[in-house]
């Protein structure tokens, strides 16, 4: 079993979850909501756990083809229901950039695999209601 550690350290909403070792994130709830901008907030933290998730996932397919990543870059962004409690994300839409010796099929595979196959946080949002949109875009190394 995995354990997460969260204490407040700043304000009222200003808190740091630790992991076992000992890694942080910093999160706050928004200004509007009584926050003062400490941290990411929790549900953002979700659109980066899935950057992070699928990332790992692409650049190991991809290495494994022998495809030359030289950068690699992603852009998350997301819409979440409006007048719920809890609002969900409803819409996730995903970019990645790969930038190197790369074939475009096989960045889009591997992108493919890593949405609807290995990411368990892509399965999470998901499962949860979301629908994961990805647009791929392959440059030459910069």
């Amino acid at each position: 079993m995995q354990t997460i550690k969260l204490a407040r350290v700043h304000g009222d909403f200003g808190f740091e979850a630790t992991d076992e070792r000992g890694h942080t994130i910093k999160m706050d709830s928004s200004p509007e909501s009584g926050g003062q901008d400490y941290g990411v907030r929790p549900m953002q933290t979700l659109l980066m756990a899935l950057a992070g998730c699928s990332a790992i996932d692409v650049i190991s397919i991809l290495k494994k083809q022998r495809q030359e990543v030289v950068d690699y870059k992603m852009t998350v962004s997301g819409e979440r229901e409006q007048g719920k409690e809890p609002s969900l994300w409803k819409f996730v839409n995903v970019e990645f950039h790969f930038y190197g010796d790369i074939d475009p099929d096989k960045a889009a595979r591997a992108v493919d695999l890593s949405i609807n196959k290995y990411c368990s946080v892509a399965a999470t949002l998901m499962k949860a209601g979301a629908e994961i949109k990805t647009q791929v875009f392959v440059y030459p190394a910069k």
